[in-house]
């Protein structure tokens, strides 16, 4: 049996604002942005630049109730909830700065590789990690 993670979900608060973020800032491409008449939503899925075919991808989902919105931005309870990786950690810090990415946690180098926290448009928190063996 050959399973694989297809899409993250991130409850997001506007799809527009979400993508200007995530592509815009970010540098994400994307994926796919149909509407889904049935459901009155848009299906959104936005993957990091590189991402080759298969790779996981981030599912932009729109908050349908208040419960839902509550979440925004506190997914994982205030944990380091998704991890970017990157070839070349020095350019994607850089580049990020200069987009005005909001870095929590300044970068350190760890046993496992070089890492950064940084927080998303709705305070959402990411890893930017370069991994020491390359995985």
């Amino acid at each position: 049996m050959a399973q694989s993670l297809a899409h993250v979900a991130l409850v997001v608060r506007d799809y527009d604002e979400a993508l200007a973020f995530y592509v815009g800032k970010l540098g994400f491409s994307l994926v796919e942005d149909s509407y889904q008449p049935a459901q009155d939503k848009r299906w959104v899925v936005v993957a990091p630049p590189g991402a080759g075919p298969g790779a996981t991808t981030l599912l932009l989902a729109r908050a349908a109730t208040p419960e839902q919105a509550a979440f925004i931005g506190n997914q994982a309870g205030g944990r380091v909830f998704l991890f970017l990786a990157t070839d070349d950690f020095a350019r994607d810090h850089a580049a990020m700065i200069a987009q005005g990415i909001a870095f929590v946690r300044e970068p350190k180098v760890e046993p496992y590789g070089t890492v950064a926290v940084f927080a998303d448009l709705y305070g959402n928190l990411w890893d930017l990690v370069q991994f020491a063996d390359g995985g």
